[in-house]
């Protein structure tokens, strides 16, 4: 057994991550949460034990190997000594194994996603929040939901809401709030805004539509550019914007509608090999993403996810799809054509 984390470091850890301003910030930051983990996260150091990796060695951030995200379905992935205030659950789909994200401070992941969206979008105050998220609903545990929720509350508009099939009386508040002129956010899981689209089209000139991917076998899989097209037909916008989070990490990458990610200040996003976890791969070339987001002081920052992708040179990235053979997810992807 190792032993627990110190009480003092984790404190002082956890602080800093918000105050993340540049990259000697992040590369001093990161280096320290891995020597954190190394030494008092029994299952990441198992995977850096089973991986052969020597701790002492690793000097770089690039070289910090990031833990398979599907290790989070069958482990408690927490540094010792901590216990979960709350644990937020996947969604999956019937029959398969769901993950757990244990959380000791659920108003620290309240900060994290508070703070990015202030710095992209405003203060939510600023916002009429409509969120049209069935199945995630329909369950406890959902990060997105807890999301969503927060930003409605914070709102502070009457009419801001969470939405489960109720199609007809959230088209009538974007009705409403396209008269009042009033700046609105709809931000919804995919099949629900197709069905959205197709069952009550309407121009949108003061609502920006936000989607978090997700079919959950509702409908077939289709590539991000028909998905975005069809929404900016049915609602007549310029653009479709995009949250990238999941239930493993406590910050989000958000898209103003460019096909392109960007991440808060205290999260980044490399490209690995797909057939070599431990190599990364330059700028422009696709891969297996890796997030390393620090928020996730607790769990773990280093997770090696199974979406592929391709970062730019400026810290941007794309979501291409999903490799083959991994599981489908609650937050399941879409695939670009190539």
């Amino acid at each position: 057994m190792l032993p627990p984390a110190p009480p003092s470091a984790v404190a002082e850890l956890r602080w800093r991550v918000f105050e993340v301003a540049d990259a000697a910030g992040f590369q001093a930051l990161t280096l320290d949460l891995f020597r954190l983990h190394g030494a008092h996260n029994p299952i990441y150091r198992a995977y850096l034990e089973a991986s052969r990796i020597d701790t002492e060695r690793i000097e770089d951030v690039d070289a910090i190997p990031c833990l398979p995200i599907t290790l989070f379905r069958s482990q408690r992935v927490l540094l010792e000594g901590l216990k979960p205030a709350v644990s937020f659950t996947s969604s999956g789909t019937t029959g398969s194994t769901t993950s757990t994200h244990h959380v000791p401070w659920p108003e620290h992941y309240e900060r994290s996603f508070l703070t990015s969206f202030c710095a992209v979008y405003g203060d939510p105050k600023e916002w009429r929040v409509l969120a049209l998220l069935p199945s995630y609903l329909e369950r406890t545990g959902s990060s997105l939901v807890c999301m969503a929720e927060k930003l409605i509350a914070e709102s502070g508009d009457p009419l801001s809401g969470t939405y489960l099939d109720k199609y007809g009386e959230l088209a009538e508040v974007l009705r409403r709030s396209e008269a009042e002129g009033r700046k609105t956010l709809l931000i919804g899981v995919t099949f629900a805004l197709l069905d959205l689209a197709e069952r009550f089209p309407m121009p949108l000139r003061h609502t920006t539509v936000m989607e978090t991917g997700g079919m959950k076998g509702r409908r077939p899989e289709i590539v991000r550019e028909e998905l975005h097209a069809i929404l900016k037909r049915a609602f007549s916008v310029p653009t479709i914007h995009s949250e990238y989070g999941m239930t493993e990490l406590l910050s989000q990458a958000w898209s103003t509608g460019d096909g392109l990610y960007r991440c808060p200040p205290w999260m980044q996003v490399r490209i690995r090999e797909v057939n070599d976890p431990y190599a990364s791969v330059p700028d422009g070339r696709t891969g297996g993403i890796d997030v390393i987001d620090l928020a996730n002081v607790a769990s773990c920052p280093f997770i090696s996810t199974q979406d592929l992708g391709r970062r730019n040179a400026d810290g941007s990235f794309e979501v291409l799809g999903r490799f083959d053979n991994s599981d489908a997810r609650g937050c399941n992807l879409l695939l670009e054509a190539n």
